[in-house]
């Protein structure tokens, strides 16, 4: 006979040998004062294994490091907690790996589990380059653990191995067959017992009839939790057959969240169970160790891609873009590689409190703290979108060699790697100011970039971009809808691109959506059907996939290039903020052999200075103040007091100027309906798009800023007073 247990998360009946029961037992191997479990004696199908138990290092963050924790593997669950003296392993169903823990009395704790990891529903791996560390990963965290040897790794990988099998390999409907076996009840005893007390036949049967209609009533109750209880075994086997097959493709993302400074700085893949090297191994970036980096690749496809990819005889060529730098030019600026440190300790703000505050007040004349905004404006975030303009310098010599389908590839992986520098940035840029303008000249990657905010109800901002035979103009708004914890930001605008040879591309950026806004880590996401269409042979057509709570591979991009006639010639895969590959021909999903995919796109490393703001390399340069830009308009963001006071750490003076210049702000309505234009770009017709008429960079050259006012200037009280009169 054995006892029968309940699974907590599913209801999956487990079955446990009783005291007496012959079902071998795994064995410990005892050295010491260690104990050691031994894998050769784990069960495969794990179903007489009570549960294991031992101290393991778990990776909490740069200023604790390595902390012991106590974690126990039983029925399916992985729990761990600060609670050093395991009181509760009385029993011989709980087998220790490792080393005892500390027994002095003083150190006694009956702490909860801070935390549980459903083994059914996880992925786990081992580290290559440390025989002691190794991985498991959820949809919602990854554990980045350590054991004191090589022989206790293996003994807590065959464990979790053991436990996954338990759930794989039982049938999960051998109880219960309440469905197909019918469940009768008699009345007979109650009948005869209530007739000899004298009762008479009538209420008894009175009181038969009560109780078989009280029991139906029951019965289909119980029928109904037994359908529910069905259905969702099979949304289980389901969800499991979806791991496997995802897992088996090597489709994973780990990241390792840090202290609140620090963020993404591990990125890798990894699969159900593995040995396989991710970005050379996760915790190389993670704790600064100095080691050669591999490539962050998508399937896990590192060793099955060199830097050079040739598909239908043409190389696609290196993802770094030195191969259309000019060296010389690049030698002449010198770009920073970190934020300036902060004068003062910033302060935290408290939302709620904020909101408090405020009750009762004129929304529009509450300035929200800069402790929400980035250094960066509105502005500076478009250019953010050329950051790998690289690809566009390949889709147009691609295309002026007579290859139409690896410039589309390129365009295609254009659009996708704008998105890359949205993950983890939480902090909102500023709103520029009507008239506000910012420039960017980077003659190492051979563009100039220009951008005008050009109406301020409807928000519009217009830029334009010329690189290495091609331009890229676009205007933009936003339209947003708030949904209690979540933001959805759907942009309003074309994106177009022209190359010299005359091939136009246009497309219009997918939805955002911010999650979290109240409780819970914030972070966004991007959803919706992106359509690049081309006025020549191809166009193409990207799926940003939605993401979902069950979800275990997030940011997922997959789509087509189509010719004319509507033929799919070549599939995308990749994620968008990591990389992008192609295959030739049309695929519902992705192979399962890496190899036969080509590199298209791959993120850039992030700085080793993170700091709050999450900002990338090239997000860093952008409010950069250069030698070279002495003369820049005073309309320029760079020249912005409290966007400027921010990046250096002056809170206070960042949020004064902020107030002012937002009072300044509320002028801006009036202006624009009294007439006011933009000085560099003019609307094509009545709803067309704005296009850059031309003339900044001559302008540029003499300092000649005519018409260019001094938007962050001191306002005139009288010109105020008049603005907030009328």
């Amino acid at each position: 006979m054995r006892v029968r247990e309940m699974h907590p998360l599913c209801c999956i009946t487990l079955e446990t040998p009783e005291i007496g029961d012959q079902s071998p037992e795994p064995t410990l191997l005892r050295t010491g004062s260690a104990v050691v479990y031994s894998g050769s004696d784990i069960n495969a199908g794990g179903s007489d294994v009570g549960g294991v138990a031992g101290i393991l290092y778990k990776w909490t963050n740069y200023h604790k490091g390595w902390r012991s924790r106590w974690f126990t593997l039983r029925n399916g669950i992985l729990s761990y907690s600060k609670n050093r003296q395991p009181d509760h392993l009385a029993g011989d169903d709980i087998k220790l790996i490792g080393k005892l823990p500390d027994s002095n009395p003083s150190r006694r704790k009956h702490g909860k589990s801070v935390g549980i990891v459903h083994v059914k529903v996880s992925s786990f791996r081992e580290s290559r380059s440390d025989n002691r560390r190794f991985y498991i990963f959820t949809s919602t965290k990854s554990l980045h653990l350590r054991t004191h040897s090589k022989k206790e790794r293996a003994a807590w990988i065959e464990a979790l191995i053991s436990t996954r099998n338990l759930f794989q390999l039982r049938q999960l409907n051998d109880n219960l067959n309440l469905l197909q076996n019918d469940v009768s009840i008699s009345t007979e005893r109650l009948k005869n017992r209530l007739l000899e007390e004298g009762i008479g036949e009538g209420l008894v049967q009175d009181c038969e009839k009560i109780m078989l209609s009280e029991f139906s009533e029951i019965k289909g109750q119980l029928k109904s939790l037994c359908e529910e209880r069905s259905n969702l075994l099979d949304t289980l086997r389901q969800l499991e057959a979806a791991n496997i097959e995802g897992e088996a493709s090597g489709v994973h993302d780990g990241e390792f969240q840090l202290m609140k400074r620090f963020s993404s700085l591990g990125r890798g893949k990894y699969s159900e169970y593995s040995t396989t090297e991710s970005s050379d191994d996760i915790e190389k970036q993670e704790l600064d160790e100095a080691s050669d980096e591999e490539e962050a690749n998508y399937l896990d496809a590192n060793e099955c891609f060199s830097e050079h990819h040739t598909s239908g005889g043409s190389v696609v060529g290196d993802n770094m873009e030195n191969n259309t730098i000019d060296a010389s030019a690049q030698a002449q600026v010198v770009r920073r590689t970190k934020l300036p440190d902060p004068v003062e300790k910033e302060k935290g703000v408290s939302l709620w409190a904020m909101i408090k505050d405020n009750v009762g007040k004129d929304l529009t004349r509450v300035c929200l703290p800069v402790y929400f905004n980035e250094p960066i404006s509105s502005l500076q975030k478009c250019f953010e979108d050329l950051e790998y303009s690289y690809l566009l310098d390949r889709a147009y010599e691609h295309g002026k060699s007579g290859n139409s389908l690896l410039r589309i590839l390129n365009v295609a992986a254009f659009a996708v790697s704008g998105y890359a520098s949205t993950e983890g940035r939480n902090c909102k840029p500023f709103n520029p100011l009507l008239g506000e303008t910012y420039e960017a000249d980077f003659p190492e990657k051979g563009i100039r970039f220009f951008s005008e905010k050009v109406s301020h109800h409807p928000t519009l901002i217009a830029c334009h971009c010329e690189g290495r035979g091609w331009k890229f103009w676009a205007d933009s708004n936003l339209k947003s809808k708030f949904w209690g914890r979540s933001i959805q930001v759907d942009p309003v605008g074309t994106l177009t691109l022209e190359f010299d040879d005359g091939e136009i591309f246009q497309w219009s950026k997918v939805t955002t959506s911010i999650y979290n806004l109240i409780l819970g880590k914030i972070y966004c996401d991007h959803h919706g059907t992106m359509h690049i269409r081309g006025n020549r042979q191809y166009s193409c057509k990207l799926k940003y996939k939605e993401p979902s709570i069950i979800e275990r591979n997030p940011h997922q991009v997959h789509g087509f290039v189509e010719d004319v006639f509507g033929k799919k010639v070549t599939t995308l895969f990749g994620k968008w903020n990591e990389s992008m590959y192609y295959i030739n021909g049309e695929w519902a999903s992705k192979p399962k052999d890496s190899s036969v995919l080509s590199l298209l796109w791959t993120r850039n490393n992030p700085p080793p200075n993170l700091t709050r703001y999450n900002l990338s390399s090239f997000a860093i340069t952008l409010n950069e103040l250069t030698p070279g830009l002495k003369m820049l308009p005073p309309t320029d963001s760079r020249l912005r007091p409290d966007q400027r006071h921010l990046e250096n750490g002056e809170y206070d003076k960042a949020n004064a100027e902020k107030l002012r210049l937002e009072t300044r702000q509320r002028m801006s309505r009036k202006l624009q309906e009294n007439g006011w234009k933009p000085r560099w770009f003019q609307r094509e017709g009545e709803d067309g798009t704005f296009r850059y008429m031309g003339g900044y960079w001559e302008a540029r050259e003499t300092a000649t800023w005519d018409g260019c006012p001094n938007i962050f200037g001191e306002i005139d009280q009288d010109l105020l007073n008049s603005f907030e009169g009328s």
